[in-house]
């Protein structure tokens, strides 16, 4: 597996040991977190577009993107819920969209502002 935590790319080769996993080849301690939740309890950022409703008749969409990594089993969940929320203009980019998703302290915040 490559790391991918910062730009230096280690290799990283996994091996498990019980119920323990051995991480070599990391130059960096991060390298050894990384493997290690990416084999048990992968996330993602998770990027997206919802719908945008104020003052204009045109239907218009903003990016947007989640704050923190998502478990990865759940981002279909996630992009379901996102594609139905709808933004109020003005929307400023950082302003949270959907906050606290499903009480994971997920927040979907907006990449771009629209007036």
């Amino acid at each position: 597996m490559i790391c991918i935590v910062c730009p230096m790319g280690c290799s990283l080769d996994v091996k498990e040991d019980g119920s323990n996993l051995i991480v070599t080849g990391n130059k960096c301690p991060r390298g050894g977190v990384y493997a290690q939740e990416e084999l048990r309890a992968p996330k993602r950022v998770v990027t997206a577009t919802c719908l945008v409703t104020g003052n204009s008749s045109v239907t218009r969409r903003i990016p947007v993107k989640t704050a923190v990594p998502c478990p990865k089993e759940k981002i279909p969940a996630l992009l379901e819920d996102i594609y139905k929320t709808k933004a109020v203009l003005p929307v400023n980019a950082g302003d949270t969209v959907l906050a606290n998703w499903q009480g994971l302290g997920i927040d979907v915040i907006a990449t771009r502002t629209l007036h």
